[in-house]
């Protein structure tokens, strides 16, 4: 295993901070960095830095914290994705600079943060992380939390990941032979909405048919789909470990031949 998969071993999910502010140069890295991030969508993700005790801004599963990031996007099909996606990008680079930081969707004061954030009717903002360094020690809080959704297991390679069709399971020595192990140990390090881990990948010859498999917790959103978020970070985690393996990955919507459960829906194809 190499590159980006390496890379992202050493990130995980950070809740306490040492309460420092975020050093300047580093914000001013990560704001460049964010205006210049593209998705396979083309849609643009709006990222903005917020000063937590100016703005009064809190999450009850954090200690320490004294700045957020907000992203939000204007309502269109596959926003989520594309959303998913691009603050994924961001947050490894804000860990590639030494930072803590985590996917927080529903544990904050969600009115507060879409005030901070200028929400508009016509956007969304599934999202927000904070930003700071990681303290040398979690809290009970977090140790608990991490346990309580077992942050730190995955589902079964083969209960994810299939060849040709739903039904035909991948095993980790076909994955090897085809190319695609590591891209796809990179999607099972992936962060997601308490860890259910959605996305299900179809290999067929050179391209990965990733599919959600939606679960009812998350029905009752009629806003947006929270899950369709973390197939956009799926999608970023797969797309960076094939670069990583000199692939030249490409991005497209198609219409595959799929024989799919009700709960599950057909979002892209990867290419390479």
């Amino acid at each position: 295993m190499s590159g980006f998969i390496d890379f992202a071993k050493t990130r995980r999910s950070v809740r306490t901070f040492d309460g420092n502010d975020v050093k300047p140069e580093l914000i001013d890295d990560l704001k460049n960095f964010s205006t210049n991030i593209v998705n396979p969508y083309g849609i643009d993700i709006t990222i903005a830095f917020h000063d937590a005790k100016e703005e009064k801004l809190s999450s009850p599963v954090l200690a320490g914290e004294k700045c957020y990031v907000t992203a939000k996007v204007k309502k269109a099909p596959h926003a989520e994705e594309a959303y998913g996606y691009s603050f994924e990008a961001f947050l490894m680079h804000a860990h590639e600079l030494g930072l803590g930081t985590v996917w927080i969707g529903g544990t904050m004061p969600r009115e507060k943060f879409e005030a901070a954030a200028n929400v508009q009717g016509d956007e969304i903002m599934p999202c927000v992380s904070p930003l700071g360094v990681t303290a040398d020690k979690m809290s009970i809080k977090e140790g608990l939390m991490r346990k309580g959704v077992k942050a730190d297991t995955r589902l079964e390679f083969e209960k994810l990941f299939y060849e040709n069709n739903i039904n035909l399971p991948l095993s980790t020595d076909r994955a090897k032979e085809i190319g695609v192990l590591d891209a796809l140990e990179a999607v099972r390090l992936a962060p997601s909405a308490v860890n259910k881990q959605p996305w299900r990948i179809i290999i067929r010859g050179n391209r990965a048919i990733f599919i959600e498999n939606k679960d009812k917790a998350f029905a009752n959103n009629t806003e947006y789909d929270l899950q369709k978020v973390d197939i956009g970070i799926a999608m970023y985690h797969f797309e960076q470990q094939l670069i990583s393996d000199g692939k030249k990955p490409v991005f497209e919507v198609e219409n595959p031949d799929l024989d799919l459960a009700s709960n599950m829906e057909y979002i892209i194809t990867c290419k390479w």
